[in-house]
């Protein structure tokens, strides 16, 4: 299985830091801040689950009062989720203290938990570490690294990217961390996902920034088609490139979104590649749609079929099962004209097998990146899904996720 590398994901303007505070075991690191010198411009989406945390719910309106953001605590091995009125209460203390020892308002301070639902947030444990986590906030590498660490859970990685362009002799940086393993299908968010850049842009644009890059990037991730209760992305913009404000439909618009989605499309990889058990990185690719709709409700059937991704996994070309998900989508096509892929061999051509002899097929499915193209002939439109196998191990780490 590949591993896509890390960048430094450091931006001017912006500190991290991250070390244990006790939620965890053994010393792990489970406890992280990010941090902008100035109030900075924010724009975030959340999970779309009807049982949300505690942290949603506190962010959600944070954002919806004040527009602006100047710092992100994270704790993970624990999902404050289902947690009753403690849960909200322990925000509240929580970003107030956060608050007092960077002396900002405490409606400019954001919220996010990860790890098992259910169980009471230790925050005074969080409470007590807050001090010493504030003062080892710096940009440097390592406090970009240790920030990554401590907000992950079942994940074998941390994940990591940074991305600058020039345009009109203004240089623009953007950069974020993301953790993500397993429990990923998300609707207009994904796990816990923190970006951050120096440009000038207003608060509508980067919203609407934001959404689009997502769309073509965490939208469009698939491991085990389950939505979390936390799940959100986040982004925060200091303007300290002192850039002329990005507006949409501009050309500066344009390069931003460019960027931003690719930083986006880097970091949704990095998800799929640290899969749960994954041993294989997929790439369904729907093409020759009459609609972007219709090309992706068939890429994300044949991304979330179990039947799929356990083919996937015993490296059985079984073309069957994949165009078994294509005619599951809900989406009408023409089943004469469709041709199917898989790593440039042929499978289906206009709706019939080329059988192809099986050793060849039996050499491409032993490749770690899987491409599945499916082609409609019936239009322009296309659409792409990520996603990995489903494994022994994955069936394993989540039987035994809360012992």
């Amino acid at each position: 299985m590949k591993q896509l590398k890390n960048r430094n994901p450091s931006v001017p303007g912006f500190k991290a830091a991250g070390l244990s505070c006790g939620i965890k075991d053994n010393c792990i690191k489970d406890l992280a801040l990010i941090v902008s010198e100035v109030s900075a411009t924010a724009a975030a989406v959340f999970t779309k689950n009807r049982v949300v945390s505690p942290s949603v719910t506190w962010s959600r309106r944070a954002l919806t009062k004040s527009g602006s953001c100047r710092a992100i605590i994270v704790n993970s091995g624990n999902a404050n989720a289902v947690t009753g009125l403690k849960g909200l209460n322990d925000c509240n203390e929580i970003t107030k203290k956060v608050a007092q020892e960077l002396n900002i308002p405490q409606q400019e301070v954001f919220i996010a938990s990860t790890g098992i639902i259910g169980v009471p947030l230790p925050s005074e444990r969080i409470l007590l570490t807050t001090p010493k986590l504030v003062k080892q906030l710096g940009n440097t590498a390592k406090s970009w690294k240790d920030a990554c660490d401590a907000i992950l859970t079942t994940d074998l990685v941390p994940k990591s990217d940074r991305i600058s362009y020039t345009f009109k002799n203004q240089h623009i940086v953007i950069g974020g961390i993301t953790k993500g393993s397993g429990m990923i299908h998300p609707n207009m968010a994904t796990m816990l996902g923190f970006l951050f850049t120096d440009a000038v842009i207003d608060t509508k644009t980067l919203k609407t920034a934001l959404k689009e890059a997502i769309d073509r990037s965490f939208n469009r991730i698939t491991v085990d088609g389950d939505n979390s209760t936390n799940d959100c992305v986040t982004i925060l913009a200091n303007g300290k490139a002192k850039n002329p404000t990005i507006k949409t439909g501009t050309p500066a618009y344009k390069e931003f979104l460019k960027a931003l989605t690719n930083l986006c499309k880097n970091l949704a990889s990095k998800i799929i590649c640290d899969g749960e058990g994954a041993t294989k990185f997929v790439t369904v690719r729907v093409q020759g749609g009459k609609t972007r709709k219709q090309a992706y409700l068939i890429a994300n059937s044949v991304a979330t079929s179990s039947l799929v991704k356990t083919a996937l996994f015993g490296e059985d070309p079984n073309w069957g099962r994949i165009f078994c998900a294509v005619g599951n989508a809900g989406a009408p096509f023409n089943t004469d004209k469709v041709n199917i892929l898989l790593n440039k061999n042929m499978l289906l051509k206009n709706g019939s097998p080329t059988n192809l002899p099986p050793k060849r097929l039996e050499k491409a499915m032993k490749q770690s990146e899987i491409n599945i193209t499916i082609d409609l002939n019936c239009g322009k439109e296309w659409e792409e899904v990520l996603t990995c196998d489903l494994s022994y191990d994955y069936v394993k780490i989540n039987a035994e996720y809360t012992t």
